[in-house]
């Protein structure tokens, strides 16, 4: 198993698109989290096969039909014990 950490920029927060993200998570049988970031972003730590997570990057560009992505940047993680996909209070 392999983690990825992503932060996500653009048109992102007060479109639902951490519950898109939550829902395209589970629909890969990805583990993690998201939340929104005080900057404006979005944050997301996604854990799986390196298949999973680079179908799950590729998605986050789309994101939720309201949001308009301009950046998806991405960088490996260390895997935490989590069995879902969970959508975190903002920092």
């Amino acid at each position: 198993m392999k983690a990825k950490k992503f932060i996500i920029r653009g048109k992102v927060q007060g479109v639902y698109f951490r519950k898109y993200t939550q829902n395209q998570a589970r629909t890969l049988g990805l583990a993690g989290w998201v939340r929104n970031r005080a900057d404006g972003s979005v944050e997301c730590l996604a854990q799986g096969s390196l298949e999973k997570l680079s179908l799950f990057e590729k998605w986050l560009w789309t994101g939720s039909p309201a949001s308009l992505v301009g950046a998806v940047r991405s960088e490996d993680a260390e895997v935490e014990k989590n069995d879902d996909f969970e959508i975190l209070d903002s920092i």
